[in-house]
């Protein structure tokens, strides 16, 4: 947990500056845990009640439609946080399901316990808006390029995004993050190295 500590407290510190006090609190407060590749962590239909920052590895969060395809939503890989942010504030059932695409490492935030360090230490709250405004800002981008870049451009900004996430990413999942089917995906690969 030491070394999970320091990473994520070097993140933190990018944002915030927290007392030594403050920090040893927000380290108490999480949960280390680790997947192994397929494993799930939260799954369509349960209630979402940690909000989840991943240490090593990669997670994939998608929407399974009516006709059964998976839609990626998010991938999630070192230093970043992820989780259906609707049910664990809502704790209603996710229409989500997380799993780790590789074999992974996480730290679990409870609810209860994040609500506990925001009434407690309310600098975090402060560290919490950032990241949740960076996602906001995130996903906006991702929509508006879905609606005005080709193909070819979303999936050239992808790989600057995730550079190394084709190692173990199936191109199916690439594809349906991008909103193309993998037999597109391919082409423009091929294409790209011709």
């Amino acid at each position: 947990m030491e070394a999970h500590s320091q990473e994520i407290l070097f993140h933190i510190r990018k944002n915030i500056k927290p007392t030594p006090e403050e920090e040893r609190f927000f380290i108490s407060l999480l949960n280390p845990a680790k997947l192994k590749q397929g494993e799930f962590i939260e799954k369509t239909g349960e209630v979402t009640y940690n909000f989840i920052h991943v240490t090593s590895g990669c997670l994939m969060t998608y929407y399974t439609d009516k006709e059964g395809n998976d839609q990626v939503i998010q991938f999630a890989t070192a230093g970043w946080w992820t989780g259906d942010l609707h049910s664990l504030t809502t704790q209603q059932p996710s229409i989500y399901t997380t799993r780790a695409l590789a074999d992974s490492e996480i730290l679990q935030l409870p609810k209860v316990r994040m609500e506990e360090l925001l009434d407690r230490y309310p600098i975090f709250e402060r560290y919490f808006r950032i990241m949740f405004q960076n996602s906001l800002v995130t996903h906006q981008k991702r929509i508006i390029e879905a609606f005005s870049v080709t193909a070819e451009a979303r999936y050239h900004n992808f790989q600057k995004r995730y550079p190394h996430l084709e190692q173990f990413v199936p191109l199916k999942y690439i594809a349906s993050y991008l909103g193309i089917t993998p037999e597109f995906l391919s082409k423009i690969r091929r294409k790209k190295t011709a």
